[in-house]
């Protein structure tokens, strides 16, 4: 007699089945399939202040200027993929500039920010409602894709010189520049207008908003309070010096260092674009006591 052997199902074939499926189903959280679009917006209602709005901005800020740059880097260090297409690089060459001028603009609405919690405390929350920190954010990033989206129009209808060689692991708008066989004299002045009037705009608000904030806690009477005013501010002043401070040595390497070796330009480039999406999770997981109870004790854990 013929013994009937028992077949484990994943070996068992036919007609219909293929040993190599071209696709497999993934169900996600099963039994919860009608809530999960909720589950993936998930946060804590006691985040749902105009800070922690402008730290979702900022993160989703360093989290697209990192993806727009940090693969193809990753790419050249590892496989020597030296190569990238001309469409490619002008969208990276968009979302560098663009985002890094949302990059810039964040800090400066949440300066705003504490300028209202520390001037004018009982009207804070009547004042940045979540409407109008919303509307500071769409304001933020409308200015960054409107005034970057010429840069790519502009070098796109223009004609490159036979040289293909940018010095860089990215693609900016100052690099692609020079290798245009043409006039780039209004390509530059609109570059600089546009880095200038950004830049300035934002650093002025910055100013402006610290000079009255420091006027309004010097008046407090107690030293204790003085600190805690200047205590809620750390962190967004952190931000501030770990954005502007590469962002201020890549420019005056590219202005001024004619005579700095190159590899000194390439690193000051990468850094400027690495080291403030790195640092600012850091900074307001550190600094923050809402953030960092949530990371330690996770969603479902309620502060005493």
């Amino acid at each position: 007699m013929i013994k009937e052997h028992n077949i484990h199902p994943c070996m068992s074939t036919s007609r219909n089945s293929s040993a190599h499926p071209m696709s497999f189903i993934l169900l996600g959280i099963t039994d919860l399939e009608n809530f999960q679009s909720w589950i993936a917006f998930l946060t804590d209602n006691t985040l749902h202040e105009p800070m922690y709005l402008f730290l979702a901005m900022l993160a989703t800020s360093d989290l697209i200027l990192s993806s727009s740059t940090q693969p193809k880097m990753l790419a050249i260090l590892w496989s020597h993929a030296n190569e990238i297409e001309i469409h490619a690089c002008l969208i990276q060459v968009f979302f560098i500039h663009a985002f890094a001028s949302v990059e810039s603009g964040v800090p400066m609405a949440m300066a705003l920010d504490c300028y209202v919690a520390i001037c004018s405390p009982l009207r804070h929350s009547s004042i940045l409602t979540t409407t109008v920190v919303v509307k500071l954010g769409v304001a933020v990033m409308l200015r960054g894709l409107l005034l970057v989206s010429p840069f790519c129009l502009m070098i796109s209808r223009m004609p490159f010189c036979p040289n293909r060689v940018i010095p860089q692991s990215y693609c900016e708008h100052m690099a692609v520049l020079k290798l245009l066989c043409t006039d780039t004299r209004v390509n530059r002045a609109y570059g600089l207008f546009v880095a200038f009037s950004v830049v300035g705009f934002d650093i002025l608000v910055i100013s402006v908003s610290y000079v009255m904030i420091l006027r309004a806690v010097l008046q407090l009477p107690s030293g204790e309070a003085r600190f805690k005013a200047f205590g809620t501010c750390t962190s967004h002043i952190c931000v501030i010096l770990a954005l502007y401070i590469p962002a201020l040595f890549t420019f005056l390497t590219h202005r001024f260092g004619h005579h700095v070796p190159r590899v000194v330009h390439i690193m000051f480039a990468n850094v400027y674009l690495l080291v403030p999406p790195m640092l600012n999770p850091i900074i307001y997981g550190v600094r923050t006591k809402q953030i960092r109870n949530r990371v330690m004790c996770g969603w479902f854990v309620k502060d005493p």
